[in-house]
């Protein structure tokens, strides 16, 4: 699978101190929490650990080209989310 960063993402992941290397493993083992199956591609969220450091990353899959784009990647924030940042607060 082929991962590509926008630059717009790049930018972002690099004022929130996340590295490709940490984004990669998120897609590659983390945790599917979230699917947005109305989205056009459909997006998804994932939740990865490194360390004790919980990241969110949200993607698309390009099934035919074997490619997925990363939208978004950040930390959550434990006000919006329930402890384990599986779920939001309501």
């Amino acid at each position: 699978m082929k991962i590509i960063y926008p630059p717009y993402v790049l930018k972002r992941m690099i004022e929130r101190n996340i590295t490709v290397a940490e984004v990669r493993d998120t897609l590659e083992n983390g945790e599917l929490i979230e699917e947005y199956k109305a989205d056009v591609p459909p997006r998804y969220l994932m939740l990865g650990r490194q360390g004790a450091r919980p990241i969110h990353v949200v993607g698309e899959d390009d099934l035919i080209a074997d490619e997925t784009t990363v939208v978004t990647a950040y930390e959550p924030d434990a006000k919006r989310w329930k402890a384990g940042f599986r779920e939001r607060k309501r």
